[in-house]
C-alpha cells in the first residue's frame, strides 16, 4: 500500500465544509491542495465591507460552539483556539404578524417551557415528543455516523453510533413534523403551526408538512442549552480565518481565484485530473489521489460528463434532485439610535409581501460597524426561476420592488425612515450566483424530508473511486454545523480507504 503522505488530496470550494476536511486532512498527513474560484475564502458564510461597515454573506449566527460541540471539537482535534463567540439569548424574537405577542427562542430550557405554555397551551405533549426525539438524535449524532450507508464499513460505522439510539425513534423515521402535531392532538393550532413554518423553513428548506419529524425535533432545540447558537466577535469570517490558520498549520496549500472548470475521473492507475481556469484565464492542472467536492452536487453536471467518469445512473439522481431556494437579502447600515431598544440580535417576521423576514442586527462593539451605528440584514426565500429569466431591465425593476417592499417592511416595524439608512443594497439570487459560483444563485441545501433526509439522502461517498462529497447538500444537512459534520463524515470514508481509523478528540 503506498504510503498516507504520498497521497494527495484536492478540496474543491472554500466555504466551512471545505475549510474543515482540508484541515483535517492535512492534519492526518496528506498533502492537500484547496481551490477556491472566488478571492476570498468563506463561501455563502463569508463576509464584505461597504466602508467602515462589515455584512455577513449568508449565515449570521454559529451553532456547534458548546462543549462537545462540532465546531469545538475540531478545533480541540486541530490545537487551535476557537474563534471568539457569544451566546444569543434569545437566539431569536418570532414574530407570528398576527398582532399577538412575539415568541422568545430562550437558551435557558426552564425559561423557553414558560414561554412555550404562555404562547402555545395544551402543546406540551409536542414538545416533550421532540425533546424525546431530539436527545436521541443529538447522542446519535456526536457519535458521528456515516449515512447514508453505502458499503459494509459504513455500515459498521452506522452500527456503532446506532447504539445510542432506541426503536421508538425508529418508528418515527418516516413521519413529519406535522405527524407529529397529528400524533399529539395539536395538529388544529394554527398558530403553533405559524410558528413551526417559519422556524422549520430557515432550517430544512420545506414547512412543517414536509418536515422529518426526525430532523425537525432536533433544529427546533437547537437554541436550548446545552446546545445553542452564537454571535460571532468581528464577523462570521473569523470562523473562516481560524479554519483556514489550522488548514495552514498542517502544510496545506490554498490557491483563490482558482475556478474549477472540468474533472476527470481516476481509473485504476490514474489519478483524478482537474482542470482550473486562474483570475489571468491561464489553463492549469492538478491532479490527485482524492477529490473532495464541497460546492453544490448538481454542479458535478457541468463539471463532468459521461465521458470523464460520470455514471450515467448517477448523473440521473443528481438531475432529479429537488430545487433549493434562492434569497433576496438587504444590507443596510444605521445609527444604533434608530433602532428599537428591544429589538437586538436575531429577528424573524411573518410578512404579507415576502413571507418569512429574517432580520440580523449586528451588536455594538462587535467589529461589523463602528460604535453606535449598526449593520441591519433582512433576508427572505424567493423562487429562483423568477430571478434567472429576467431581461436586464426587467430584472432590475423587480429588484426595486423588493428591495422597497423591505424597506417599507423595515419602516412599519422597526420606525427605520428611508432617509435615515447610512448604507443600503439588494442582493438577488442572481447576486449570489456571481458571489458564491452555486448554479442559479441557490442558498442552502436540499429539503429535509422524510424521503431526502439523513439515511435517504444523497451520500457523501460516491459511485466514483476518490470521488467525496460534503456541504450543505449532505448529511446532516445545511448550517455551519452541519456542514462541518458532513466535512468530518467524508475525511472519515476517505482515511479509511488508506486503513486509517480517523475520529475527531471526544
Amino acid at each position: 500500500m503506498t504510503s498516507v503522505a504520498k497521497k494527495s488530496v484536492i478540496v474543491i470550494g472554500g466555504g466551512i465544509a471545505g475549510l474543515t476536511a482540508g484541515a483535517l486532512i492535512a492534519s492526518e498527513g496528506f498533502k492537500v491542495t484547496l481551490l477556491e474560484a472566488h478571492s476570498q475564502i468563506g463561501g455563502c458564510a463569508g463576509t464584505f465591507r461597504r466602508g467602515p461597515f462589515v455584512f455577513d454573506v449568508g449565515a449570521t449566527q454559529v451553532a456547534g460552539f458548546e462543549n462537545g460541540g462540532i465546531h469545538e471539537r475540531i478545533f480541540r482535534h486541530l490545537r487551535c483556539p476557537l474563534p471568539l463567540a457569544e451566546i444569543l439569548d434569545p437566539a431569536c424574537i418570532v414574530h407570528l404578524g398576527d398582532g399577538t405577542s412575539p415568541i422568545h427562542l430562550w437558551h435557558d430550557p426552564k425559561k423557553w417551557q414558560k414561554e412555550r405554555e404562555e404562547q402555545f397551551p395544551g402543546s406540551d405533549q409536542f414538545w416533550s415528543l421532540c425533546s424525546q426525539l431530539h436527545k436521541s438524535n443529538w447522542s446519535f449524532a456526536s457519535n458521528d455516523p456515516i449515512l447514508p450507508v453505502q458499503n459494509f464499513w459504513d455500515l459498521i460505522q452506522f452500527l456503532k453510533a446506532g447504539r445510542s439510539m432506541n426503536a421508538f425513534t425508529g418508528l418515527f423515521t418516516r413521519s413529519s413534523v406535522a405527524d407529529l402535531l397529528w400524533l399529539c392532538s395539536c395538529n388544529q393550532d394554527q398558530r403553533l403551526r405559524r410558528f413551526l413554518d417559519l422556524q422549520l423553513k430557515l432550517y430544512s428548506q420545506v414547512p412543517t408538512e414536509q418536515t422529518a419529524a426526525l430532523y425537525g425535533a432536533t433544529v427546533l432545540q437547537m437554541a436550548q442549552s446545552p446546545l445553542g447558537l452564537w454571535h460571532l466577535k468581528g464577523s462570521m469570517q473569523t470562523l473562516s480565518n481560524h479554519l483556514l490558520s489550522g488548514f495552514m498549520r498542517y502544510g496545506g496549500e490554498l490557491l483563490l481565484r482558482h475556478k474549477v472548470v472540468s474533472l476527470v475521473a481516476k481509473n485504476s492507475r490514474d489519478p483524478w485530473t482537474i482542470n482550473v481556469v486562474t483570475e489571468n484565464s491561464l489553463s492549469k492542472q492538478f491532479q490527485a489521489s482524492d477529490v473532495i467536492f464541497t460546492l453544490p452536487p448538481q454542479c458535478l453536471l457541468s463539471l463532468m460528463s459521461d465521458q470523464t467518469g460520470l455514471p450515467i445512473k448517477y448523473r440521473y439522481r443528481l438531475e432529479e434532485l429537488s430545487q433549493p431556494s434562492g434569497a433576496i437579502v438587504f444590507y443596510g447600515a444605521i445609527s444604533r439610535s434608530y433602532l428599537p431598544l428591544d429589538w437586538v440580535g436575531h429577528v424573524q417576521l411573518m410578512t404579507e409581501k415576502l413571507g418569512s423576514l429574517f432580520i440580523s442586527i449586528s451588536h455594538d462593539g462587535d467589529g461589523r460597524a463602528p460604535l453606535g451605528k449598526a449593520t441591519v440584514i433582512a433576508s427572505c426565500f424567493t423562487d429562483i426561476t423568477t430571478w434567472t429569466s429576467l431581461a436586464e431591465s426587467d430584472y432590475q425593476k423587480h429588484k426595486d420592488i423588493n428591495l422597497h417592499n423591505i424597506l417599507e417592511i423595515l419602516h412599519s416595524e422597526l420606525h427605520i425612515g428611508p432617509d435615515t439608512w447610512l448604507h443600503k443594497e439588494l442582493a438577488t439570487p442572481n447576486s449570489f450566483a456571481r458571489w458564491t459560483g452555486r448554479p442559479q444563485g441557490i442558498v442552502g441545501g436540499l429539503g429535509q424530508t422524510p424521503t431526502t433526509f439523513g439515511p435517504f439522502g444523497l451520500p457523501s461517498r460516491t459511485p466514483m473511486q476518490g470521488l467525496w462529497l460534503c456541504g450543505d447538500s449532505i448529511y446532516p444537512g445545511e448550517g455551519t454545523a452541519g456542514v462541518s459534520q458532513s466535512a468530518v463524515m467524508a475525511c472519515r470514508q476517505l482515511m479509511s480507504e488508506y486503513g486509517r481509523d480517523f475520529n475527531l478528540t471526544r
